[in-house]
């Protein structure tokens, strides 16, 4: 399927490695110009050669930290006018909510609440003139399935996702949409680092600690990014202009639910 995206320009949040990165090769895989952004600037530069490499896309890169207000100047300088703009960040540490202060909730709201809506709001007008809009917010399953040690997680991705509800249904008229995207468990840098605590906590082979939480998923495996970034691409294609204000659970079925 041709997903009509051809020469559009994206901004992708957190893009060197793992999900974002994933979103950023399935887009450039479509024609899409990318601006890819990370603090680290040797994985980023790496990243960005590896896209060029694979797609022949038009790859721009800019080493900032976006949940700050110089970060994000950086990202928009380089790319001031994205047809799509994907959010993401890593997600706030694990723990006990005794044990978090307000410095922790701040930084946990700045880095998943409030950089993306900021974005939005920097962004989301140009879209309206040019009547394309496509934005993509990363969170996570713990949105629709609470997970008791990540408090911080919960409440800053839970607030972005109430906000948008309300704000996607303004703008769908224009041909701009809001989508969140939440993953379940895949394979990354992140849960390699989940396991090995665990793994550690229990006195087990991470291997063994792996095999057991693969198969708690109903697929039996941990997603792949590009999986992941196929079905970002799809939300940001020509053909998903009728889907706005939703929240895409991928877990292999992780999810009991119904609704």
């Amino acid at each position: 399927m041709d997903m009509g995206i051809a020469g559009r320009r994206a901004l992708v949040c957190a893009s060197s490695k793992g999900l974002g990165r994933g979103c950023a090769e399935a887009l450039a895989a479509e024609g899409v110009e990318i601006t890819i952004l990370a603090r680290t600037r040797e994985t980023l530069e790496k990243t960005a050669d590896e896209i060029r490499a694979a797609t022949g896309a038009k790859v721009q890169a800019v080493a900032c930290d976006i949940t700050t207000p110089e970060g994000r100047a950086a990202a928009l300088a380089l790319c001031p006018q994205p047809d799509i703009l994907i959010n993401n960040a890593g997600g706030p540490p694990p723990g006990d909510f005794h044990d978090w202060d307000r410095d922790d909730w701040i930084a946990a709201l700045d880095a998943n609440m409030l950089t993306p809506i900021e974005l939005i709001r920097q962004t989301i007008d140009g879209m309206v003139e040019r009547r394309f809009g496509r934005i993509v917010n990363i969170t996570s399953s713990a949105v629709k399935a609470p997970i008791d040690v990540l408090g911080l997680s919960n409440g800053a991705r839970s607030g972005l996702t109430g906000f948008v509800a309300g704000l996607a249904r303004k703008y769908v008229a224009h041909n701009v949409t809001i989508n969140g995207l939440l993953p379940g468990a895949f394979d990354t840098d992140r849960i390699a680092k989940t396991l090995d605590v665990a793994a550690k906590a229990r006195g087990l082979n991470i291997d063994e600690v792996r095999a057991q939480r693969e198969q708690g998923i109903p697929a039996k495996r941990f997603g792949q990014p590009d999986e992941f970034g196929k079905a970002c691409a799809f939300l940001c294609s020509a053909h998903a202009g009728y889907i706005t204000g939703q929240n895409l659970l991928i877990d292999g079925g992780a999810y009991p639910g119904t609704f």
